[in-house]
């Protein structure tokens, strides 16, 4: 019998090489620089000729789609095993200790946005395959490898890819945790917006916090016009020393600028995170901010700060399966050109639909003068733990690691998983590794991502040879 492991510790080298070089390029969608050749901003078509270039000298068949999807194949069959993995990784953001660009490896921790998310796992994967087409392996299925480069958006790309190429039969996506995701929540946004106006002995000039819908704000500004502002850091000083963010106060063009700073986290588990934006608008939600303005902070600081389950909504719902409806207020803004807006991105289980969960908002929302519409939904996706996919895969995590106590699990992120009928998420974040997705000082220990390989070169063998 092979040793797995043995077989991807001999691949590290190799495998840290190709995956820091895919790091360093900043792969952020960037709709400012989108042009006809590069739909999403360069970046992430640097990233993906990268991978191609790379997969191709490996003696896969490749092809680039558009620049926005693409994928590497070997093997052969009347079946398809597809494994999809993304390119793109969230905004950096600030609060790093290292060069989120720059990967460095300290205490045997690899560093670097997409380490966890998904450079370093999904290349784990790539490397687990292409280790096995190195050793002849027979394959009895085509098999492709397919990256995306919009996942953390609006999964441009791998939307085109099922447009226009074959469905694949079976599949999954290193783009999660260990030991498998058999079940996704559903995933929608209800975007709320408002006027500009001002009515109040206090003025809110601007209000600004969170970088995208699926991530909690780490850091929030406001800048605001007050009679007596000394009263005003007197109590934002209080406010700091009780709550759990830190924060400043300072005069900017006339105006006092005050800002917080939390913890960011990924928008499935938005109660791991701190949520900056909340935090400033409960704190100004106590003074005399009239109009939409003071309608902004109000629902800001009363019903989404430490909300995440909706109770202050009376919309609170749980699934025996699936778990707890989840909210995460992502995007906050205000100025007096634009007025407010709001995005609160829900991942909800089965028994709820997002209508149901704009009106449950809307309850709230639409006395204080908000307009309320939908983003685009994704909905609960769930495969049988009885299917041979699951069962598969839960071998060769079981098989690899001794944890005899494992069972597939239902989780809030969304994965291209979701996009097959008989697709789920495999890895490759270890149960008891920091989950640094979304945040800064993104991370996946060395070793874990190596025994990730191998559970994968395992569950690929397993799947795709007799």
């Amino acid at each position: 019998m092979t040793d797995w492991l043995k077989a991807a510790q001999s691949q590290e080298k190799d495998y840290l090489n190709d995956l820091i070089s895919l790091m360093k390029i900043p792969s952020v969608r960037d709709d400012s620089q989108a042009t006809d050749e590069y739909p999403l901003g360069p970046r992430p078509a640097q990233a993906l000729k990268a991978f191609l270039e790379m997969a191709e000298q490996d003696g896969f068949k490749t092809k680039n789609i558009d620049n926005l999807v693409g994928y590497a194949e070997c093997g052969e069959g009347d079946e398809t095993l597809a494994i999809l993995a993304h390119l793109d990784v969230m905004p950096a953001g600030n609060g790093w200790d290292t060069d989120p660009f720059d990967p460095v490896i300290k205490d045997g921790n690899l560093y670097g946005r997409g380490a966890s998310d998904d450079k370093g796992p999904g290349m784990a994967a790539y490397y687990a395959l292409k280790y096995l087409k190195d050793q002849g392996i027979k394959f009895n299925k085509r098999v492709r490898f397919i990256v995306g480069t919009d996942e953390e958006s609006n999964w441009t790309g791998m939307k085109r890819y099922f447009e226009v190429e074959p469905a694949p039969t079976l599949g999954f996506s290193p783009d999660a945790e260990f030991p498998v995701i058999n079940g996704e929540k559903g995933n929608v946004s209800v975007i709320l917006t408002t006027p500009a106006s001002n009515e109040g002995s206090f003025e809110l000039k601007r209000f600004d916090s969170g970088v995208r819908f699926n991530m909690v704000p780490r850091e929030a500004e406001a800048e605001v016009i007050t009679d007596d502002p000394q009263a005003l850091e007197d109590a934002f000083t209080k406010f700091l020393d009780a709550n759990p963010v830190t924060g400043s106060f300072s005069e900017v063009d006339g105006n006092l600028k005050l800002t917080i700073i939390g913890k960011a986290a990924h928008g499935m588990e938005p109660e791991k995170g701190i949520n900056a934006g909340t935090y400033l608008a409960n704190f100004l939600d106590q003074y005399d901010f009239g109009g939409d303005a003071g309608n902004f902070l109000h629902f800001l600081g009363k019903y989404l700060h430490l909300n995440t389950r909706m109770k202050s909504f009376d919309g609170a719902f749980t699934d025996d399966v699936m778990g707890d409806l989840t909210m995460n207020a992502g995007l906050l803004s205000f100025d007096e050109e634009n007025g407010g807006h709001i995005d609160m991105n829900f991942r909800f289980p089965k028994g709820i639909t997002p209508d149901e969960l704009e009106t449950i908002v809307r309850q709230v929302s639409d006395p204080l003068g908000f307009t309320a519409e939908q983003g685009d939904a994704q909905y609960p996706h769930y495969v049988d733990p009885e299917d041979p996919i699951v069962k598969t895969l839960m071998d060769a995590y079981i098989h690899q690691t001794g944890d005899e106590n494992a069972k597939p699990e239902v989780v809030g992120g969304g994965t291209y998983g979701r996009m097959m009928e008989r697709g789920v998420a495999f890895g490759a974040l270890m149960p008891d590794t920091p989950n640094t997705m979304h945040q800064a000082n993104e991370f996946q220990p060395v070793k874990d991502l190596v025994m990730s390989m191998a559970i994968y070169m395992e569950a690929i063998n397993n799947l795709v040879s007799d």
